[in-house]
């Protein structure tokens, strides 16, 4: 069999796959390879985690007894159901090896779950399970919109909660990257509305994610658009919790480097509303007009000159710890100064 397709996995993984011998789960998702390896395992064993029929192996099991996967694959299970063993930690070159004796088995007693890391198409692992007629081989790649919002809707289906429109929105910006900690912090939020019978966006920016990271985004487009009076609030508040310079100047440099290859995008051809709408993880809708906004203010030249102050800055406040909030601040002003002055024309 070859590497199932996207809209494939989640039908494969909720019925024993009784016709496939061995499973390699891999990728950058490491909660997701975890979550399908643990969703497999649940429903091959019937949800029994009994030690005749269930088998847990790591990569260092591997490392001291190479046999072991083999040994255990070819057990028949003591009252006739299917074993399964699952291997976790994987490594790819010892993984291959133990694996070999078992791919071209006739009849193996087992179902072999396999999770690995982010394998390249190079592999060797990877390629062997994509090429075998036995073996499946599934991707684990960051959630896209539509799969964070499937998660979304089916956990809130479950615990009887419905969630605003914008409140999906703003918690799909401040989740992804890594199943088990999405769905972790959308379960945090459900338990912090339990009793209600709506989310609002108040619930999500009371328990989602690190509230620092939502004031640091303010205080960036508050600089990038001019506002000079909430560039000097909220970098009081920032200060006053205890927020080292360096973060916050990291932060907009990174913002306006994010400027600069949309900038780079709409000097292409795209427009600005496109290549706002194209950001992942997607931009939360009530900022989309905000980053618009500021495309307009920065064409490439004043981006560069934007750049060049904050290295400066992050430079100076360094050689000069005990004046760093004044020269970051400085640099700050400078930035939001120009915006207004572009706004104004």
């Amino acid at each position: 069999m070859a590497t199932l397709k996207p809209a494939e996995i989640d039908a494969f993984c909720a019925k024993s796959p009784d016709r496939v011998n061995l499973v390699l789960l891999f990728g950058p998702d490491d909660g997701l390879v975890a979550e399908r390896a643990k969703a497999l395992v649940k429903i091959a064993t019937k949800g029994i985690d009994d030690p005749f029929s269930l088998v847990r192996l790591t990569g260092r099991d591997l490392a001291s007894d190479s046999a072991r996967l083999v040994d255990e694959a070819l057990t028949i299970s003591m009252f006739g159901s299917r074993r399964v063993v699952w291997l976790q930690e994987a490594e790819p070159k010892s993984t291959l090896d133990a694996v070999e004796a078992l791919l071209d088995h006739p009849d193996p007693q087992s179902l072999v779950i396999i999770e690995a890391g982010d394998l390249k198409k190079t592999v060797a692992l990877r390629k062997r399970f994509e090429d075998h007629r036995t073996a499946v081989a599934i991707p684990c790649y960051a959630d896209t919109v539509e799969d964070l919002r499937r998660l979304i809707d089916a956990e809130c289906r479950a615990a009887g909660i419905a969630i605003d429109s914008d409140a999906r929105d703003l918690l799909e910006s401040l989740i992804g990257g890594d199943r088990l900690a999405s769905r972790g912090e959308v379960q945090k939020l459900l338990l912090y509305a339990r009793g209600q019978s709506r989310i609002d966006v108040d619930d999500v920016l009371a328990i989602v994610g690190d509230a620092s990271a939502l004031v640091m985004e303010s205080l960036v487009d508050a600089i990038a658009a001019g506002d000079i009076a909430t560039t000097d609030l909220v970098d009081a508040k920032l200060s006053a919790a205890g927020t080292h310079v360096s973060v916050a100047v990291g932060a907009l440099i990174r913002h306006f480097q994010s400027l600069q290859k949309l900038r780079l995008d709409m000097e292409a051809g795209a427009s600005a509303a496109d290549v706002v709408d194209r950001i992942r993880p997607m931009v939360f809708f009530r900022r989309k007009p905000v980053m618009i906004r500021q495309l307009g203010l920065w064409p490439l030249p004043r981006i560069d000159r934007a750049l060049t102050i904050l290295d400066e800055a992050m430079l100076q406040s360094r050689l000069k710890p005990t004046l760093a909030r004044a020269i970051v601040a400085d640099a700050f002003m400078q930035i939001a100064r120009a915006a207004r002055a572009a706004s104004q024309r």
